[in-house]
């Protein structure tokens, strides 16, 4: 079942940029792998996803909702997050509610597939295939940190990436550690 696998390598690179001790949404969470692990780092973390199983499993590292985002309302109208993390999921009109659910001085972390996806498996429609560029014009308004958009050979898949902040105010410039170290 999806979720119940190591957490993205992608996260696991840019978890030391989340404001410690905030609260965190993972969008389409499956079982609960990103819940898992933002929670061993301090966060709590608020998952969302439409299968009841998977709710049931990601429960257990933290609280998590039922919802079908794509046919419903948006259940976090008017709440911010010190992180927003989405990971093979693409559901194009969610793009402005997860934007404005990125609090100031918060991030967020995306990975998905990409356009050349078809060509080596799942997903191939491109409906949940990004297009080159599309991830960071998704995120116009927020600063980019961090952009790959190109193919993985283990497993084999064409994904884009993108790790960006909101600034706390347009006054102070974004410091914050490009590495762990």
């Amino acid at each position: 079942m999806h979720g119940t696998e190591n957490p993205s390598a992608w996260l696991q690179r840019w978890t030391h940029l989340i404001p410690p001790q905030s609260r965190v949404l993972d969008v389409a969470c499956g079982a609960g792998r990103h819940i898992r692990w933002l929670a061993s780092h301090g966060h709590t973390v608020l998952g969302v996803d439409r299968h009841a199983e998977a709710v049931a499993l990601a429960r257990a590292h933290g609280e998590v909702v039922c919802a079908d985002i794509e046919n419903g309302p948006w259940p976090f109208a008017g709440q911010t997050f010190g992180c927003v993390v989405v990971t093979h999921y693409l559901w194009r009109p969610l793009w402005p509610h997860i934007v404005q659910a990125v609090a100031p001085g918060g991030l967020l972390i995306y990975e998905t597939f990409a356009a050349g996806n078809e060509t080596v498996g799942k997903p191939s429609r491109p409906d949940f295939l990004l297009q080159p560029g599309e991830l960071l014009q998704a995120t116009r308004g927020l600063r980019t940190v961090a952009y790959e958009d190109g193919f993985e050979s283990h497993p084999e898949r064409f994904v884009q990436r993108i790790v960006a902040v909101r600034a706390e105010d347009s006054a102070s410039p974004l410091r914050f550690p490009l590495s762990a170290n």
